[in-house]
């Protein structure tokens, strides 16, 4: 499959609170189909694009917590990348790069140039009287972090 055949960045948005790995069984098998159906949603919104080969990739992961995060946040990152095996990539291996960041309510951020799926996500957390917390995953093909 070449370049052509494929758009990136691909990304997508969930309205939820994600779990750790210390989380129970039931509950993160409920976090991950919410995780994976919100990206087969994005797919499918995004007829153009196929889900990858096994090309090196680079995952930025925000969360934007309604309240102060209560655990680690390197503890969210494997539950979501499981969730993505056959949807966004087709093992976890080629996941060479990870980000995750939160941004926490009370602290001033700002994004210079967000993507259209991150204007989205950060609308649907400033639109509303009561906030919900919201996830941001990109999927990246793009090498740049090999050039240190």
């Amino acid at each position: 499959m070449g370049d052509e055949d494929l758009l990136f960045p691909f990304e997508f948005y969930l309205v939820g609170t994600p779990l750790s790995l210390q989380a129970n069984t039931a509950s993160k098998v409920r976090w991950k189909n919410e995780v994976k159906e919100a990206a087969r949603n994005r797919v499918r919104e995004t007829a153009e694009w196929t889900y990858l080969e096994e090309e090196p990739l680079a995952l930025t992961i925000y969360y934007f917590p309604t309240a102060p995060m209560g655990g680690d946040i390197d503890n969210i990152v494997k539950p979501i990348m499981d969730a993505l095996i056959g949807v966004v990539h087709l093992d976890d291996q080629v996941v060479e790069r990870v980000v995750a960041q939160k941004f926490e309510p009370g602290v001033r951020w700002t994004f210079a140039e967000p993507s259209e799926q991150l204007a989205a996500a950060l609308d649907t957390i400033t639109a509303s009287e009561s906030p919900a917390p919201v996830v941001y995953v990109r999927a990246d093909n793009d090498l740049s972090w090999r050039r240190l």
